[in-house]
């Protein structure tokens, strides 16, 4: 045997151990399949766990019913009917009020220029009369009359000897007089009331320059 005999022979042997036996091609093959089976049963697994999701949210949902919504539609209604009563009734006490303290404003100015009466008379009782029967029963009349007032709320402005104020005095007439500081009301001549804080008759006054 020749040299070249014994290398084609080593060949041979090398690239008969190199071949890949049957057996493992065919283990190779079958592992592939296992692979490519197992993505499709995963990708089955997910696509079974989207629908059962489905058919689970579709158990769950409840469809609304029309009655619920009727019953929520009148509530809403019942609140707002219910809002709407309170401010009309807030509304109607506020009028009711209102209406209230212009009528008792308006009785109170009728009775003011009685009750300016009954102090002219009083200031005007003779000396010879005063202490009388008489007299004591006309204070006491006239002091009734201005508690029952009071009561109502009336309040006499005060005048004399305070500062001008546009608010509660109405002054007609101006004098000089050094004992008064400027702008001072000197004298009244028709007294002036409020009635609930606020004012229903201005005094009238003569204010100090």
């Amino acid at each position: 045997m020749t040299d070249k005999d014994l290398e084609k022979g080593n060949l041979e042997e090398e690239v008969k151990e190199t071949e890949i036996p049957a057996d493992a091609e065919e283990a190779t093959e079958e592992a592939a399949a296992e692979e490519t089976t197992a993505e499709e049963v995963e990708a089955e697994t997910a696509e079974g766990g989207k629908e059962a999701k489905k058919e689970k949210k579709g158990f769950f949902s409840k469809k609304k019913d029309p009655r619920d919504t009727q019953i929520e539609e009148l509530t809403d209604r019942l609140k707002r009917s219910m809002a709407e009563f309170d401010n009309f009734r807030k509304r109607t006490e506020k009028e009711k009020s209102a209406m209230y303290e212009i009528g008792a404003k308006d009785v109170i100015m009728k009775i003011l220029p009685v009750v300016d009466n009954f102090e002219r008379g009083l200031a005007a009782v003779p000396e010879d009369v005063k202490g009388t029967p008489f007299e004591d029963g006309m204070e006491k009349i006239y002091k009734q009359l201005m508690k029952t007032l009071d009561d109502m709320g009336v309040k006499p402005i005060e005048a004399v000897g305070k500062e001008f104020d546009p608010n509660f005095h109405n002054a007609v007439m101006h004098t000089d007089d050094e004992n008064l500081g400027e702008n001072v009301v000197a004298e009244e001549f028709q007294k002036g009331y409020t009635y609930r804080d606020s004012v229903i008759r201005h005094s009238m006054v003569k204010v100090a320059n």
